[in-house]
């Protein structure tokens, strides 16, 4: 059982008080998805497990089935959990198709990506190192702080497509290998929440137009004066805690970077 602590009343959030300092109004299933979130960020159920029931959290919370609905609704429109049918609400994973594909932008020009098949991973380096002031800043550690960094390439049907340098927090992400990196089969982030319990739930991009270096190119097997995609991501797990930063240039001859907005 979760020692969160039970929610407010209706109309008195937490923290009230006379004066400009009086915090903003929460709705009361706000405060449900917040104690919920705290538990899924704490691990107490893991991705791919059911949570309970509306009824259950209904009692535990001391709050109506219809605002643990309603909490829910906003947690199953965001991707964090699932529901199905006649089985419950599960905890979303990278393991399922419709979650896995979420971050994963490149597709190709001709064809169906389920034809080209996953990436081949060659990973060029994984090693432990002191963050930078910058890196630490993005990921919210302290400069000296420990990040695995990795470098890989990423291939489509024997073609070098994406080169990737990715940091990660060192002390959630101990113990972590290259021969991970390169032998798992599913999806990256689905090997973070399997092996590390981190689940990714959202992430913020920037991209640019830009030209590789002598050796970036040597890497894609292209010319230097090839035009590239800049995409930096910076993704995070439960309640906006940093995770992830992962800076890679895209090859767009034979792929395109898709999006969809709703």
């Amino acid at each position: 059982m979760s020692s969160s602590p039970p929610p407010t009343t209706e109309g008195t959030p937490a923290g009230a008080g006379a004066g400009a300092s009086t915090p903003a109004f929460s709705p009361l299933y706000q405060q449900i998805k917040g104690l919920i979130l705290h538990s899924l960020q704490h691990g107490e159920w893991k991705p791919g497990e059911a949570i309970p029931s509306e009824m259950e959290l209904a009692a535990r919370f001391r709050v109506s089935q219809g605002t643990v609905r309603k909490a829910i609704d906003e947690l199953a429109a965001e991707n964090l959990v699932m529901r199905r049918q006649g089985k419950g609400t599960f905890v979303a994973t990278h393991a399922e198709r419709q979650v896995q594909y979420r971050f994963l932008k490149l597709l190709p020009d001709t064809g169906d990506a389920r034809v080209e098949g996953p990436a081949q991973r060659t990973i060029l380096e994984c090693r432990r190192m002191r963050a930078s002031a910058e890196i630490a800043r993005t990921l919210a550690l302290r400069t000296g702080d420990v990040v695995v960094q990795v470098k890989r390439i990423l291939s489509f049907v024997g073609v070098p497509t994406i080169l990737e340098d990715i940091w990660l927090p060192g002390q959630a992400f101990k113990g972590l290998t290259a021969e991970q990196m390169a032998h798992y089969q599913g999806p990256t982030y689905a090997m973070f929440e399997l092996d590390f319990g981190v689940r990714m739930v959202r992430a913020e991009e920037k991209i640019r137009a830009v030209f590789p270096d002598e050796t970036q190119a040597q890497w894609l097997n292209i010319p230097v004066a090839t035009p590239l995609l800049s995409v930096e991501r910076l993704a995070y797990t439960y309640n906006d805690v940093p995770m992830e930063l992962r800076r890679g240039l895209y090859r767009t001859d034979t792929h395109h970077y898709h999006n969809e907005l709703s």
